[in-house]
């Protein structure tokens, strides 16, 4: 079979194992022209828009095969690095050092975390968990329902780690990004994520003490179903009541939007009051991360787009059109495409390339 129109799945029909155990497969390619395909695994939607780049770019004729073939023995050495700085950070004596923390820095950090599906064989789709380290950054920007000009926070140099599996791995590879960026010595921290629990869980596992917030996009979607329970959908009554309702909220009500809500649910039918009381213990739930005003006035970013984009831009890479994933091909992907995507791609190349293989 011609290796130039060998396809990733039949790589291992081309190669020799005893090659690959010698590095003689490695040795084919130089150092600049090795970084760069496994670069381009990360970067391109696929292993075949890689190679195009690589033909069309480069004028380099480089099969997607052995672009895949790259990602795999790379991608095991970025694998191997983040897992040791996760549980280096990790260690007992971390943990002391972060009750211990001596503050110092202007910097101000912060978290956030979500999840999106992928699909991998012979297991369905399964949640990647994606978490995202920024730094917090102030300058003008209108507000879009007002048009008005204010100083808000914004979420800058975005870095990236997802886990294929539980919460607990994720919230060790986040604190040990957060760690590495100086999360110790920062003047402001916070977690910033929708309702779902386990974000919650692990913000109070590795960063309990930092300012958290609510997404205020998810909350306000929240308002827009009571809107439609208590006044009917696309009424006049539900526009005007979420948009006084949404106002308040903005100004950092939601305790006392809590309290409206248990109230106006004993007006309406069972099902309809079951569903509003819902939304109240939802409110109520997540008020102190629901002070959105304060959360303005002391500069701290109240969307989550950050860590929502890093979803989007997994599931880019991940989810294209016939694109089935074995487990432990898209786990070799995963922590070159966060490098790619966070911009760390040439200092973790440097690392993991100068480091002695075994």
């Amino acid at each position: 079979m011609n290796e130039a129109t060998t396809t990733a799945s039949d790589a291992k029909q081309v190669f020799s194992p005893l090659d690959e155990q010698l590095g003689l497969v490695s040795k084919r390619y130089s150092p600049g022209l090795e970084k760069e395909m496994v670069w381009l695994s990360g970067a391109e939607k696929s292993f075949v828009h890689a190679e195009d780049v690589m033909r069309r770019i480069g004028h380099i004729k480089v099969s997607d095969s052995s672009i895949w073939r790259r990602k795999e023995t790379w991608g095991e050495q970025f694998k191997e690095l983040e897992e040791t700085q996760r549980v280096r950070a990790n260690t007992l004596g971390s943990a002391e050092a972060y009750r211990a923390r001596v503050r110092g820095s202007k910097q101000r950090l912060g978290v956030s975390m979500d999840g999106t599906m992928v699909h991998i064989r012979k297991e369905g789709w399964k949640e990647l968990k994606v978490g995202c380290c920024f730094e917090i950054a102030v300058y003008p920007t209108r507000v879009r329902d007002t048009g008005d000009w204010e100083d808000l926070a914004h979420a800058t140099h975005n870095q990236y780690v997802a886990h294929l599996g539980g919460p607990e791995v994720l919230g060790q590879k986040l604190w040990a990004l957060a760690k590495a960026r100086g999360w110790n010595e920062a003047r402001d921290r916070q977690v910033i994520g929708d309702g779902a629990p386990w974000i919650w869980n692990v913000a109070q596992d590795h960063f309990y003490d930092a300012q958290q917030a609510l997404d205020w996009y998810h909350a306000t979607e929240h308002l827009a179903d009571v809107a439609t329970l208590l006044h009917g959908e696309g009424t006049p009554a539900a526009k005007h009541w979420y948009k006084v309702t949404k106002k308040a909220l903005y100004e950092g009500h939601a305790e006392a939007i809590a309290h409206e809500l248990t109230l106006a649910a004993q007006e309406h039918p069972e099902a309809v009051a079951a569903e509003v009381c819902k939304e109240a213990a939802y409110l109520e739930t997540h008020k102190r991360r629901m002070r959105y005003q304060e959360l303005r006035e002391d500069q701290y970013v109240i969307g989550s787009g950050m860590v929502e984009s890093g979803g989007k831009q997994f599931k880019a890479r991940f989810c294209g059109p016939g694109m089935r994933w074995n487990r432990s091909g898209i786990e070799r992907l995963i922590p070159v495409r966060a490098a790619v995507m966070g911009g760390t791609f040439d200092s973790v190349w440097h690392t993991v390339y100068n480091s002695p293989q075994t």
